[in-house]
């Protein structure tokens, strides 16, 4: 359990090696795997490859033998990826996804694919195809979504580092049921290409680490331009490490009243009082803020995602790649029994969502509507940053919810995301950090800034875990009772 810069110490100082170093972190998955589920992949046989190809490189690199988890709905070469849905239970890649390609380059082991709502659709991981990933912290608890898997493999110490994707708050959420830090990079500092694509114009990746500045050195690896994404942005990155440790002293941090109270719940609210004390010993200056629009936002969303949706896996067909029904006496019988019997009953749900909001007649009262709310979105959002430095509301407005118990109410499933859902239409950064407990289970905070000022976010987000830092505090395995 141990962060990047320690591991890095720990090869210079000769006191293991690569194997033993992974081999550690697979003796911790061994354990904790039986409760939660995290993983749905342990590429053992490709791990090995990996440990032997470092030994001709150089040891210096930033990533150099990093166990680092990737959610298995990003590309790897030669390894599953299923994006936990049964049309895909045996797709092997033939390439990898830029951003693995960009971390085994400086060295990373990609130790495995871990769980999340079948593609990437749900806030809970209850979705997977392949069974829920639980809370490391109550593992009669979920750990949120729909990266669940890569959050609860850091939460629980079996990796020092994930990956992950954010389309609505799915890095955010996650991160902050689990007690960890996830970050949602700007719409177009990472690259897309690789990522299995959910709602094209929404999907970001992004880290989940223990410490700001292990996710500052992820962010450093994996940013950056790459001419295979056509929506990646030439925008020159900065040394994300560079900011950390200066003082943020006279920052100005908005608090929007339209995401904090309503809604919120009081033992949310409770926690996160102790977060206004610790602005204060920041030296930052606190301004109530109104983003009016964001009323609209959770059904804008789910227009637009749902739209995305039902055109992005239209390729699912069962002609081309991934799971077929060889039963049917046709081809209309075959596309409709592949997709009846290889789609979960939630990514059914929003492709018929989206298939109605871009049907004719539909199209201009609904998706053109909301993509001209999304702008208004982003407005005010632009203009609040004219005035603050920093945006603050709770990651999640409430705690970890037990198993099952919004699984048949998708709409207050939905709402699960709603602190997080304008950060994505709008396309800014934001980053969720561990705040309090609260009867044992975490509580997140979540910071936004403006567009690619993720130096200036991080900044910001280190200065703040000075003061609040649960890096250390981990879950305890659970006794074999409560299984």
């Amino acid at each position: 359990m141990r962060t990047l810069r320690e591991i890095k110490k720990i090869y210079e100082n000769k006191e293991a090696n690569v194997k033993e170093v992974v081999e550690s972190y697979l003796e911790k998955i061994k354990e904790w795997e039986p409760y939660i589920n995290a993983f749905l992949h342990i590429p053992y046989e490709d791990i090995e490859k990996q440990v032997k190809e470092l030994e001709s490189k150089s040891p210096n690199l930033p990533l150099y033998g990093i166990p680092i988890a990737i959610k298995d709905n990003i590309l790897t070469k030669n390894i599953k990826t299923t994006c936990a849905s049964k049309i895909l239970e045996n797709f092997i890649p033939p390439y990898d996804a830029t951003v693995v390609k960009r971390l085994k380059e400086n060295g990373a082991i990609i130790i495995g694919k871990t769980n999340l709502d079948e593609f990437a659709m749900g806030s809970s991981c209850e979705n997977s195809a392949f069974g829920p990933t639980k809370n490391p912290w109550d593992i009669e608890r979920v750990p949120g979504g729909s990266s669940g898997g890569s959050a609860a493999c850091v939460s629980a110490g079996e990796v020092p580092v994930s990956l992950g994707s954010d389309t609505g708050g799915s890095i955010r959420l996650p991160a902050s049921f689990t007690g960890v830090i996830g970050l949602k990079p700007t719409y177009g500092l990472v690259s897309r290409f690789g990522l299995v694509a959910f709602a094209s114009s929404l999907d970001q990746i992004g880290p989940f680490g223990r410490t700001v500045e292990d996710i500052a050195i992820t962010l450093q690896i994996i940013a950056g331009h790459d001419p295979m994404d056509s929506t990646s942005s030439p925008y020159e990155i900065p040394n994300y490490l560079e900011g950390l440790g200066k003082s943020v002293k006279n920052w100005r941090v908005g608090i929007p009243k339209e995401l904090w109270y309503k809604g919120v719940s009081e033992e949310v609210l409770k926690t996160l009082e102790n977060s206004f004390d610790v602005f204060k010993e920041m030296g930052v200056t606190i301004e109530e803020i109104s983003l009016p629009s964001l009323e609209y936002a959770l059904p804008v969303y789910y227009i637009i995602s749902t739209s995305e949706a039902s055109s992005n896996l239209a390729r699912y067909d069962g002609v081309k790649y991934g799971y077929r029904d060889f039963t049917a006496e046709d081809i209309i019988s075959m596309y409709k029994q592949t997709r009846g019997k290889g789609f979960g009953s939630e990514v059914k749900r929003r492709i018929i969502l989206g298939t109605y909001a871009l049907s004719a007649g539909y199209y201009d009262a609904y998706y053109l509507k909301a993509t001209k709310v999304r702008r208004l979105i982003r407005m005010e959002f632009e203009e609040a940053f004219k005035k603050v430095d920093i945006i603050a509301s709770p990651t999640s407005p409430v705690l970890p919810f037990k198993l099952g118990e919004r699984i048949s109410d998708p709409l207050q499933m939905y709402l699960t995301d709603i602190m997080t859902i304008p950060v994505n239409l709008a396309g800014i950064p934001a980053i969720s950090m561990p705040a309090g407990f609260y009867n044992n289970l975490p509580v997140g905070i979540q910071f936004m800034s403006s567009f690619f000022t993720e130096d200036k976010l991080l900044q910001f987000a280190y200065a703040y875990q000075q003061f609040v830092d649960f890096s250390k505090k981990y879950p305890t395995l659970p006794n074999k009772e409560r299984v």
